[in-house]
């Protein structure tokens, strides 16, 4: 839980998401437009909002299914150590994967995921990220589709937490104490 006071500043509208999540979907279907299933690996637990909107966007064949990576615990600051907390369900060799992260930050887990999926041999292996913050980049890892590019500011909404609160908000804000 946050010790100190802080208010939230909007970023990112629910419009401009709304919208954005569209041009990613139409680029994504073009895509993979001859799979005959995407499956949808969302990154628990931030992108769980972003991964609902682009599966009613996306117009192909479909399965869902989650991976809980966690390298941040209650804090603001990424501890680079990357932890597997939930495994996907099913296996994905032989087949067409995207991977749903709701930000790049240092790098650190996308890159780990992206190995880890990698060697369970799938057809072909991409990822999308909501949000990526390029100037806090430690691993050389870039999402595939990115949303939007943003600063280095600690943000929350739409599905992303500070010490599991502010998920529920429609819109990305900046966390700022007062």
């Amino acid at each position: 839980m946050p010790t100190k006071p802080y208010v939230i500043d909007e970023m990112i509208s629910a419009k401009s998401i709304a919208a954005r999540v569209e041009d990613l979907c139409r680029e994504i279907t073009e895509e993979f437009a001859a799979t005959d299933k995407l499956i949808v690996v969302g990154l628990l637990r931030g992108s769980f909002v972003f991964i609902a909107d682009l599966v009613r966007e996306l117009d192909l064949p479909i399965e869902v299914d989650f991976l809980e990576a966690s390298s941040y615990g209650d804090g603001m600051q990424s501890s680079r150590e990357v932890r597997i907390l939930k495994d996907l369900r099913g296996a994905i060799e032989g087949r067409d994967v995207l991977v749903v992260e709701d930000i790049v930050d240092t790098g650190h887990t996308l890159h780990h995921v992206m190995s880890l999926l990698r060697s369970r041999n799938p057809a072909r292996l991409k990822s999308i990220a909501l949000l990526d913050k390029p100037d806090r980049r430690e691993v050389d890892m870039k999402a595939d589709w990115t949303g939007f590019e943003i600063p280095d500011e600690f943000v929350v909404g739409y599905g992303i937490d500070f010490a599991q609160r502010n998920r529920n908000l429609p819109f990305i804000g900046k966390v700022r104490f007062t």
